[in-house]
């Protein structure tokens, strides 16, 4: 099996305190990032790097799936104060920006371009710009060197948990899905007597049910798990969920942060995934402490 080269980020907290402004480089990388809460903005705008051309993300609402504003600007301090007098950006709690000494507002309107178009292509948020800007008129060579800026851009924001830009679907070949996807062991939901059959994978660290997957096509209990009634909602009402004849099935992959997330949504009910998500009848479960077992430990090898 092929390993995949590390990558080293610097994260700094700038000014001591992980819920404060956050500064992130990659070694080799010209793009520099900055990322805080909207309570923090004139700390944020305070600082030099909105004040160059740049791209920037406005995030807020359900943290399962929220709601995104992609812009760009030569100036985004000047931008992301009109910003933040615009009622239509009421979701907007968090501020992700970044510049480099090395790219020209050309450059960013192309990113911007390119942002948007893969934001709405991961469909695991709610994109909220009406409409995006050409990318034709830059140049080839710049349009190349700009696609490797982008493969960076989606390595580093997962890291800061924005990971609104992953591109899940498990026939993607985008960068950010693991290599030897085949490999996966696949988990099962079985429900014979009700017509529920699911499948799912783990892929970088997310529980990926996959397309075809069968759930109930309504929530069973409201008096418990209310965030995944809205989940489960939010999943009907984007299409990723069809129902029909009492039914409801996955059009695509869809990601959850838990094999318990997406047994909740399957059976319309609160639920345990490490036990109700099986591989050879071996529950989710057993099959992770199976995996523990294997791992050497330093009194195993004395």
């Amino acid at each position: 099996m092929n390993k995949k080269a590390g990558k080293l980020i610097r994260l700094f907290l700038a000014d001591g305190t992980a819920s404060g402004l956050i500064t992130a480089e990659l070694l080799n990388w010209t793009g520099h990032v900055l990322a805080g809460s909207r309570s923090h903005l004139s700390a944020f705008l305070n600082r030099d790097e909105p004040k160059k051309p740049g791209i920037y993300f406005l995030v807020g609402g359900d943290p399962d799936r929220p709601t995104v504003y992609i812009g760009q600007s030569e100036n985004v301090q000047k931008r992301l104060k009109q910003h933040n007098s615009d009622t239509s950006k009421d979701f907007w709690e968090r501020t992700c920006v970044i510049t480099s000494n090395k790219i020209t507002q050309a450059h960013t309107l192309y990113l911007e371009s390119r942002l948007i178009e893969i934001a709405k292509q991961a469909d695991s948020s709610n994109v909220s710009n009406r409409t995006s800007p050409n990318t034709t008129f830059l140049p080839e060579a710049d349009q190349s060197d700009m696609e490797v800026f982008l493969d960076h851009v989606l390595l580093i924001l997962p890291v800061l948990g924005l990971g609104f830009l992953k591109r899940i679907n498990a026939s993607n070949d985008s960068s950010e899905i693991s290599e030897n996807l085949e490999e996966r062991p696949i988990f099962q939901l079985i429900r014979d007597k009700d017509g529920i059959k699911a499948k799912a994978k783990e892929i970088d660290g997310e529980f990926v049910v996959l397309e075809g997957s069968n759930a109930f096509d309504k929530w069973k209990n409201t008096s418990h798990a209310a965030s995944y009634e809205i989940l489960h909602s939010s999943l009907v009402s984007s299409g990723k969920l069809y129902i029909k004849d009492g039914f409801a099935t996955f059009k695509k992959d869809v990601p959850f942060s838990s094999p318990s997330a997406a047994a909740s949504v399957i059976l319309a009910r609160q639920a345990n995934g490490r036990t109700e998500w099986k591989i050879d009848d071996i529950t989710y479960g057993d099959w992770q402490e199976k995996k523990l077992a294997e791992i050497a430990t330093e009194d195993d090898v004395k």
